[in-house]
């Protein structure tokens, strides 16, 4: 679980599994779907123009702890969403004959633009109260409608674009600076300005050069980086689902692996969950939050290796001025 509630949950471990899919009636190729990443891609599936993808679940929990448990009505629910398009469905399982919980979600091509997650919610009756989540899956599948390969992205992409004569329109306003960081899709972008500094690019993709193209590649990058770790954080921060009692569930996917790296240094000595729910409170009441930004700031430094590409940076300029002296 990602979250604490003021009533028992499950402690075993729920796992999901996609057995098989079918787009539009036909089989998709098993090289389309990885255990390991926990991925399915649709694209190039075999037609162009497809409606309908159908995933066959299994779903395998630790049925000793669900009989004897303080709960009842128990059910277990397949859940396909997508943050894009702010669609959210669910499918009920079935108990099959080998104590699997198992059914077929299906996914419309019209209601689904980019990558959709599938996870399982486990929900019961816990004290008198109905429909209480006590459970959901260790880990859930991305179903992506763009990949031909299943393979679970989680670098950021990079663009390289003119922000004043490329194709995006959005970023004209953004010509004067080097570089921006977008994080409202499934994948974060950092874009680069071709158009802005002079050299810049070259400097980024380079290996070798002398030591201030060095410090320059080494500065920059950290620089990036840093402002794609401080705008990822706030991203996944500011959009989080939140349980019937209020408490805050962490995030799917990138967002997910941001926050569980960031917040040990962004409130130290808190157990991730307390840290989840006190960050969301600093935010939401206001208090507090002007003191997070330093720990963000450290977080993200500490991520980019800001210290150490800045100390490299000054021990070679030290470097060029006594070597200019002893000329």
């Amino acid at each position: 679980m990602t979250a604490v509630f003021p009533y028992p949950t499950i402690f075993g471990d729920i796992d999901l599994k996609v057995v098989s899919v079918s787009v539009d009636g036909a089989e998709l190729p098993y090289d389309k779907i990885s255990a390991a990443d926990r991925a399915v891609a649709l694209h190039r599936s075999g037609r162009g123009e497809w409606d309908r993808a159908r995933l066959r679940v299994v779903v395998t929990a630790p049925n000793e702890e669900l009989l004897s448990g303080p709960w009842s009505d128990v059910a277990f629910l397949a859940v396909l969403s997508e943050k894009a398009t702010n669609r959210r469905f669910a499918t009920v399982l079935l108990r099959g004959a080998d104590g699997t919980m198992q059914g077929t979600v299906e996914l419309d091509r019209a209601c689904h633009v980019s990558r959709a997650m599938l996870g399982v919610l486990v929900v019961a009756t816990v004290g008198g109260v109905p429909g209480r989540l006590v459970g959901v899956s260790t880990e859930d599948w991305a179903v992506d409608l763009k990949a031909s390969v299943p393979v679970r992205q989680r670098e950021i992409d990079i663009v390289e674009v003119d922000f004043k004569e490329g194709p995006h329109e959005w970023l004209r306003p953004y010509k004067e600076s080097a570089w921006i960081v977008e994080t409202a899709g499934e994948i974060p972008t950092v874009y680069l300005n071709t158009g802005a500094v002079e050299g810049l690019i070259e400097a980024l993709a380079g290996t070798g050069g002398s030591a201030a193209v060095r410090t320059l590649r080494e500065l920059s990058a950290s620089q990036i980086a840093q402002d794609a770790w401080t705008a990822m954080f706030h991203t996944a921060i500011s959009d989080l689902d939140v349980d019937e009692d209020g408490t805050p569930l962490m995030p799917t996917g990138w967002r997910e692996a941001v926050l569980r790296v960031m917040l040990p240094d962004v409130l130290p000595g808190r157990q991730l969950t307390d840290a989840l729910y006190e960050l969301t409170e600093r935010r939401t009441k206001g208090h507090g939050w002007a003191e997070v930004q330093t720990g963000v700031q450290f977080a993200a430094g500490r991520r980019s290796r800001t210290t150490r590409n800045l100390t490299n940076a000054v021990r070679s300029v030290h470097g060029e001025e006594e070597n200019g002296v002893s000329r």
